[in-house]
This record gives structure tokens, C-alpha cells and sequence, in this order.
């Protein structure tokens, strides 16, 4: 009898321990400090706040739909989440419609924007009955000079059809250009109709060309461009021949024209790919009038192409 009672006690020991080990866990579990968000232990540097870009707040809604114009064409647009709905206004490149999918979502989500120029922007959304800013302008607020709107060493976003060249050099480089109006070439365009298209130099840098193109219109009447095309074509044509023609389409244009009013002179720059022009062919650049007949033409050979000015000698502010 006395030998079961020990086995007894000795089992309702061990019980009432297993039970204050289980309550014992189950507090630890119940207990938790707060995330360093260091999850490997040691392993991972923790970003500090100098990291970050700053976001924006966006307020939406429902019923109304909030616009967001960018300086530059838009190419990439990310959702936090499928409460909000964005797309491209139609017919344009550069403004973005933003609103709510249903009404009153509780949780912030976010959205963020990548512009053709190489800008980056986020913004922080929430849900408003009634948002008081529906119409925003924005600015390329990463490059703004303004230390407390970027890292310390912000990187520049890369696009594709630039190659290794920042967008942001290449709108830089186009503005210097530009503001320069240095005249490199004397002999090569066209003129008629009272219409004077000039090419005043070209210009190289990073595997990239750049045209700087001039439009004197000496008439009265306002000249409507309806496209400027680059072409390499065959210098001489037999009869019979089919006419092979490789059109260079422009990657970036500053001051694209549209309208040159009369007794008006505009200019404009270009950055196309490298390339060459082998010696039985020509570059053609031609310029078209919207319901009109005077166009333009000129022709550049691979011996001033190849003459392009470094971009490296030019001061680019």
C-alpha cells in the first residue's frame, strides 16, 4: 500500500511539473520584444533612415478621381494593393488617375512612380471622403539638391534603350546643348518656301548621338510640324531598285517643335543611338508640315558624323 502511494505521488509530481513547464512556455510565448528587424542574427546591416526617400501623402476616394502630373513620361507604376486603381490618362504619357476600388479602405497602402527622365517617386495613400488636393503637380524632388529629400549618395535609375547612360545625364547634357546654341556645323540643311532647317552640330558621349537641330521660319504664316524623321537611305538608286531605307527613331528630344509661328526661330536636340553610315549610304533627316507642302530635307555624311563633338568638353550645368 505504501509503495503505491509513492507511485502515486511521484506521478502527480511529475504531472504537476510537466504542467508548470507547459504554463511556463506558454508564457514565453505569449511574451515578445519588439522586431530589430535584424532576422539573420547578426549577418544584416539595419538601413538608417538616410537610406530612405522620403514619401509623399496621397489622399483618395470613390466618387473622385485624383490626378498626378509628372515633368517627364511615365514608365513604371507600382500598387501596394488592390485597393487602388491607376492607370495613364488617356492620350497622354506624363499624367497618372489615381483613386480608390472600394470605399472606405482602413488600411494606408501605397504607390510608386518611375518617370522616363530616371526620377523615382512614392507616395503613401489613404482613404478620404473627401480629399482636398485632386489635382497635383509634381517635381523630380530626388534630384531637387535638397539633402533631406534623397540619400546621401542616391543612385540614378538606368533605362534600357540608354543604355549605360543615366536619363538624368542625358536630359542634362541635352539642356546644356541647348543653352549653349553653339553653332559647330555651317553647311549642312535646307531651305525653302521662306523655311530654313538647319543642323548646328552633333554631338557625342557614352555611346549616345545628339543632333542640334534649328527652325527659321521667315514667312508669316506659322509653320506645324507634323514629324522629324532620321533615315539612313541609299546614296543612288537604279531605276527598278527598291529603295532600302533604316529609320533611327529618337530616343529623348528637348524642345520638341510643334508649332514655329511666324517670323519665329526655334531649335530643338535629339539623342539617338550610335551609329555609323557605311559608305554607299547617307543620312537623311527630313521634316514634314502638318496639311502643308513645305517640307524640309537634308542629307549628313559618315565623314561629318564621325567629326561629332565629345560631349566631355562641354560644361554641363
Amino acid at each position: 500500500m505504501k509503495k503505491i502511494f509513492l507511485i502515486l505521488a511521484f506521478v502527480a509530481g511529475v504531472t504537476a511539473a510537466n504542467a508548470q513547464e507547459v504554463e511556463t512556455n506558454e508564457t514565453q510565448t505569449v511574451v515578445t520584444s519588439p522586431s530589430t528587424g535584424d532576422y539573420f542574427q547578426g549577418y544584416t546591416r539595419p538601413l538608417t533612415f538616410n537610406r530612405m526617400i522620403p514619401p509623399y501623402a496621397l489622399e483618395v476616394t470613390f466618387n473622385k478621381t485624383v490626378h498626378v502630373i509628372f515633368p517627364s513620361a511615365i514608365r513604371y507604376v507600382d500598387l501596394g494593393s488592390a485597393d487602388l486603381l491607376a492607370a495613364k490618362a488617356d492620350g497622354t504619357e506624363n499624367v497618372l488617375r489615381v483613386k480608390a476600388a472600394l470605399r472606405d479602405f482602413s488600411r494606408e497602402s501605397n504607390l510608386s512612380v518611375i518617370t522616363e527622365d530616371g526620377a523615382y517617386y512614392t507616395f503613401n495613400v489613404k482613404y478620404a471622403d473627401e480629399p482636398v488636393k485632386l489635382s497635383i503637380e509634381m517635381t523630380d524632388f530626388l534630384h531637387d539638391g535638397e539633402a533631406v529629400n534623397r540619400p546621401n549618395n542616391a543612385l540614378a535609375i538606368y533605362m534600357e534603350e540608354l543604355g549605360q547612360e543615366s536619363p538624368l545625364l542625358v536630359k542634362l547634357i541635352m539642356q546644356s546643348i541647348f543653352k549653349n546654341n553653339d553653332r559647330e556645323i555651317k553647311h549642312i540643311g535646307s531651305k525653302r518656301f521662306g523655311i530654313q532647317h538647319t543642323l548646328k552640330g552633333i554631338y557625342t558621349h557614352n555611346g549616345l548621338l545628339y543632333f542640334h537641330l534649328q527652325l527659321k521660319n521667315s514667312s508669316n504664316v506659322p509653320f506645324n510640324v507634323d514629324y522629324i524623321t532620321f533615315k539612313i537611305v541609299d546614296k543612288k538608286v537604279a531605276k527598278r531598285t527598291a529603295i532600302q531605307e533604316q529609320v533611327i527613331w529618337p530616343l529623348r528630344a528637348h524642345n520638341n517643335l510643334t508649332v514655329i509661328g511666324g517670323r519665329r526661330t526655334e531649335r530643338a536636340v535629339f539623342t539617338l543611338e550610335k551609329f555609323t553610315i557605311p559608305d554607299d549610304k547617307m543620312l537623311v533627316i527630313e521634316l514634314n508640315e502638318q496639311n502643308g507642302g513645305r517640307h524640309q530635307r537634308f542629307e549628313v555624311e559618315n565623314a561629318d558624323l564621325v567629326r561629332a563633338r565629345v560631349i566631355n568638353e562641354l560644361k554641363v550645368k
